[in-house]
């Protein structure tokens, strides 16, 4: 049993999607955390850290961030803010007229037993960012998110589909072996 701090059920569902696949049952508990200004790593360290040792039992957490290489990383550690700020339309608008729409989504996977150092699994996927919204799949900047490999964006994929490759699929599963040999 792992238990997954998090007050995003989106996430829930896909990780738990991916869990069954290693017959690891997932405990979902919604434990709000500071989370400190820095980079997803650090982010889900120190919430790994405050949970495991709030519950007095081992968790993961997820920091997971969109990296869009025309705007230098932006909105990256700040997804979250802006995707309820400026929204899909936003960043849209922010690369009109840019040729080079190379962006990436990261997922640091925090993990944190009591009396233990953290430790942290990252995992990403390659893409661009589309020149429109496609989709009505998934969540946040799922439908501008490009997946040259696919044909389609995130947002036209089921969670059985994107979980195949997507980046908290890569980080969960450098987890999932690393604590399957503890």
């Amino acid at each position: 049993m792992i238990t997954f701090i998090t007050g995003n059920k989106h996430k829930v569902i896909e990780a738990e999607n991916i869990f069954k696949d290693y017959d690891i049952n997932l405990e979902h508990i919604d434990l709000g955390y500071c989370e400190p200004q820095g980079t997803l790593e650090e982010v889900a360290i120190s919430g790994a850290k405050y949970a495991s040792r709030k519950l007095n039992k081992p968790v993961i957490v997820e920091d997971a961030g969109l990296f869009i290489k025309a705007l230098k990383g932006f909105p990256g550690t700040y997804s979250s803010y802006v995707q309820e700020t400026l929204g899909n339309q936003g960043i849209l608008k922010l690369l009109d007229g840019v040729n080079d729409r190379y962006a990436e989504f990261r997922s640091v996977i925090g993990y944190c037993a009591p009396n233990s150092e953290p430790k942290i699994f990252l995992g990403k996927v390659i893409g661009e960012i589309a020149v429109e919204e496609k989709g009505d799949l998934g969540f946040a900047f799922d439908s501008i998110f490009y997946v040259p490999a696919e044909g389609k964006t995130f947002g036209e994929l089921t969670t059985e589909e994107k979980n195949q490759f997507s980046h908290r699929k890569n980080s969960l599963e450098k987890f999932i072996k690393w604590y399957s040999i503890q």
